[in-house]
């Protein structure tokens, strides 16, 4: 019978679970504080509203939210800064990619790290917008060989795993 604890898997499953919880948390709480920004007062700053929407949809707790709103009117959120990184895989993939971090430095070697390890290049900045409109879909998605898809999916992965990553695009079908 040893080895057939059902409580350790659970505990590993949970454990999981709560830790991709408190990554997502720690991302809204990043947006709400950037937004807030431009007003604490939901009901006169949209961007912010939306964001508590976004963060109440995912459940994150009431006080989070407040907590975050509050960072904003402190020092500490004007460390806060937003970023977008545009890079180009294999096959012609375009990845775009946006996030929130307290140390713009840090961040970007962090993954410019992981785009290196996928076989994947930054490029200039703005070069790849005019694949994509304003809402980020591409004009002209792209298929890729299963090997390409493969790679990308685990770099995918791992940029979200990233706790300043907020989004990636790409214009893979």
């Amino acid at each position: 019978m040893s080895g057939h604890s059902k409580w350790s898997q659970i505990k590993h499953k949970k454990g999981i679970s709560d830790q991709k919880k408190g990554q997502l948390f720690s991302k809204l709480a990043k947006k709400i504080s950037i937004a807030a920004r431009e007003g604490a007062d939901p009901s006169a700053n949209y961007k912010l509203q939306s964001v508590i929407d976004e963060a109440r949809a995912e459940n994150m707790p009431k006080e989070n939210i407040e907590r975050a709103v509050k960072r904003a009117s402190e020092k500490d959120a004007a460390a806060l800064n937003e970023f977008v990184i545009q890079a180009m895989g294999a096959g012609g993939v375009a990845i775009i990619i946006e996030g929130i971090t307290d140390n713009k430095n840090r961040t970007i070697n962090e993954i410019k790290h992981i785009l290196a390890e996928h076989e994947v290049k930054m490029v200039p900045e703005n070069s790849l917008n005019w694949m994509f409109d304003q809402k980020w879909n591409p004009h002209t998605p792209i298929e890729a060989a299963l090997e390409i898809q493969q790679k990308l999916d685990k770099l995918l992965e791992e940029l979200d795993n990233n706790e300043d990553v907020e989004n990636v695009y790409t214009n893979l079908k």
